[in-house]
């Protein structure tokens, strides 16, 4: 499988510069393995999954370690995360010696909590996300980002089916005791039937027969190991009455095509999803975008009890935000920016004069073009490849 360059790789080459560790965290299967590898070929590789390598680490840590070259990749070091006590140890035994240890993990709160407990001012920490439009054409709605599957699209569906059952036995297991994973596996596929909707918890809670907390228990672990992206609200002082709960999006569309029944573009083409799936698609390139970047993540969505509804607001600098509109359509009519031109009005008159309100409408056109298109004074409508690539 060709090796396609990460737009994370700078940032991930300047922290080892500076700092005498690095944790890269992401979902599993996202390609964090490989980038580290790519990076850094002469790094000592030591997968921290395999029994032998675990029981030798745990039954003597100091010897395992006294035989590691460095630098050295720790490759899905939650599995044992008395690890980063040892290795904290070292590196404080030679604190400017920068780029020596690169730790990978897919699950992000256990890997956190060690970081924070052992690791603070000795590490920095990056997530990996899958794919990116910028980093590949191939990616897109029906097969998402996740390097395998591009690499293999006719193996898609077959992917997915492993990666959900290796997903349930490795990492839900790993973060918490659930016990009953046909339940869990029902959850996700009901949580997938609510992709791009405000969460409600009840809703999901009722058909399966569990409790609202153990919702917010299963959503915390989809959250933890990179599977979902929750959007909160934003909240400004309008004078509106605004929705307060966050909306639920599946980090790669891929996936939740897949847990949708939705195999063949023919297929998404007709579902009823189809405008949810590219409003999530955009939401996650947002993300992987600012991530890539060495940005903090900053997303929200705008609904107010009155109906008035944008799809996300992006934060930028010096004040600034961006309303985006996404719509799944190959036609764009001034209909569809009035709920934008009426939340901009409302920031504006809030704001400090002459801070920057952007309105973009981001649609499905059939490809991208060198100029857009304005549909009102303002306005840019943008076919989503060019939106995607001036993140």
């Amino acid at each position: 499988m060709r090796y396609i360059h990460r737009d994370l790789e700078k940032q991930i080459t300047g922290a080892l510069k500076a700092f005498p560790a690095l944790v890269l965290t992401g979902p599993r299967r996202a390609g964090k393995t490989r980038l580290l590898r790519k990076l850094f070929p002469q790094a000592s590789y030591h997968l921290l999954e395999d029994p032998d390598v675990v029981a030798r680490l745990r039954a003597d840590p100091q010897g395992f370690l006294d035989a590691v070259k460095t630098p050295a990749i720790l490759d899905e070091v939650q599995n044992v995360p008395e690890v980063f006590a040892h290795v904290r140890s070292r590196i404080d035994r030679k604190p400017r010696l920068t780029g020596q240890w690169l730790l990978t993990g897919s699950q992000e709160a256990p890997l956190m909590q060690g970081v924070s407990e052992s690791m603070a001012g000795r590490a920095a920490v990056v997530q990996l996300l899958p794919l990116s439009v910028r980093e590949t054409s191939k990616v897109g709605i029906l097969k998402g980002g996740y390097p395998e599957v591009l690499a293999r699209p006719a193996g898609a569906t077959v992917w997915f089916a492993s990666y959900v059952q290796t997903y349930l036995e490795r990492d839900v297991r790993a973060v918490t005791a659930v016990k009953d994973l046909a339940t869990f596996r029902r959850f996700i596929a009901l949580l997938a039937t609510r992709h791009g909707q405000v969460l409600n918890k009840s809703d999901l809670a009722a058909p399966l027969g569990i409790t609202v907390p153990t919702i917010t228990q299963w959503l915390g672990i989809l959250e933890t190991t990179g599977q979902i992206l929750i959007v909160p609200p934003y909240f400004e002082n309008l004078g509106k009455r605004l929705i307060r709960t966050p909306k639920i999006y599946f980090v790669d569309s891929g996936l939740a095509c897949h847990l949708l029944g939705i195999d063949t573009a023919a297929e998404l083409a007709k579902s009823p999803f189809r405008g949810v799936l590219f409003e999530g698609f955009i939401a996650s390139e947002i993300a992987k975008a600012q991530l890539n970047a060495g940005r903090r993540r900053e997303l929200y969505f705008f609904r107010d009890e009155q109906g008035l509804e944008v799809d996300f607001l992006v934060p930028g600098r010096s004040g600034s935000i961006s309303l985006v509109e996404c719509k799944a359509s190959k036609t764009v009519t001034p209909a569809m920016v009035g709920a934008m031109l009426r939340l901009a009005e409302a920031l504006k008159a809030r704001r400090p004069k002459g801070t920057d309100v952007g309105l973009r409408l981001v649609h499905e056109a059939p490809r991208a073009g060198k100029t857009t298109e304005a549909i009102m004074p303002g306005v840019r409508a943008l076919p989503w490849r060019d939106y995607v690539a001036e993140l």
